[in-house]
């Protein structure tokens, strides 16, 4: 397993370090099912905003996206972003939302991407309760600006034209 992938608990010691020495922490939270270049882009513009990206990843057991949802189990997600130069440390969120995350580690930014600047995309209805959360340990929310995608698009439309596909080739 890769040693980017920190286990909460374990957490504390070294954001201690890295704040010591005047790191500036960035947290970027997220399901990440399939990860994509909106996720990279979102990442190297968090990096822009600190020294240090922190990725948290909601449970498998919170994904509510729909049916066999998430499509890569959390571990596959952690190792997917910890293979990434980008992200310097991975983290598994085992609560329903980033609020606890939040006021454990205490980012210096939250960084989101702009789909949630207006909370449009926000399906649990947290988004304010962690803008708060930032607030509440005297962090900074920013929203990144690049282009956004969607996973829950991106596997919907991989499916449904796999099933039409499948479809059509059982009728011949």
């Amino acid at each position: 397993m890769s040693k980017k992938i920190i286990s909460l608990k374990n957490f504390n010691k070294i954001i201690l370090k890295l704040k010591a020495r005047g790191k500036k922490i960035v947290l970027c939270h997220g399901v990440f099912d399939l990860l994509h270049i909106g996720h990279i882009n979102h990442f190297q513009e968090a990096k822009g905003f600190g020294d240090i990206v922190i990725v948290s990843v909601t449970s498998d057991k919170f994904v509510n996206k729909g049916p066999n949802r998430p499509a890569f189990n959390e571990q596959n997600r952690l190792k997917a972003l910890a293979a990434l130069k980008v992200v310097d440390y991975v983290v598994l969120n085992k609560s329903a939302t980033a609020i606890q995350i939040i006021k454990e580690l205490k980012p210096n930014i939250y960084c989101k991407g702009q789909d949630y600047k207006f909370n449009q995309n926000d399906i649990t209805g947290e988004i304010e309760n962690e803008i708060n959360a930032v607030k509440e340990i005297r962090g900074k929310i920013i929203y990144t600006k690049d282009i956004t995608f969607s996973s829950s698009k991106l596997i919907n439309t991989f499916r449904s034209a796999h099933s039409s596909s499948k479809n059509i080739l059982n009728r011949i």
